[in-house]
């Protein structure tokens, strides 16, 4: 695993924690009434989860999309039970549900969006394995 592109996912899920708290997160609310910043939120972050995992054989491929998945959505769903307890905030399954979905736009876009190539090229230049 190279640590760089480990790092990545890890620095940005620390992000949604400690960003969850604080006055943005506030301001931003009045221009995002629908949460839809959820969507793009938890795309970005299960593409950098798919390019933090290495597949070992081209068979191992899908079980590291797989993961990712997993990964993105036990952040989200973390994430909303930590909000629960913000007093200026409020956990929410639709948040949930908005997680999920960009979770699997940005799987989608990986496999057979234009995003494919992109992602194919940088797990070639990192050299997994």
């Amino acid at each position: 695993m190279n640590y760089f592109f480990a790092a990545l996912p890890a620095a940005y899920i620390f992000g949604i924690f400690f960003y969850a708290d604080s006055q943005m997160a506030s301001q931003i609310a009045v221009f995002n009434p629908f949460s839809l910043l959820h969507i793009p939120l938890y795309g970005i972050l299960t593409l950098l989860l798919v390019l933090a995992l290495c597949p070992q054989s081209a068979a191992n491929s899908q079980l590291r999309y797989t993961l990712a998945a997993l990964m993105a959505m036990a952040v989200a769903i973390v994430d909303e039970i930590y909000q629960s307890f913000i007093p200026s905030r409020e956990g929410s399954i639709t948040d949930v549900l908005l997680d999920a979905l960009g979770v699997s736009l940005a799987l989608i876009l990986s496999l057979r969006g234009p995003f494919s190539r992109w992602t194919g090229r940088l797990q070639k230049l990192r050299k997994c394995g």
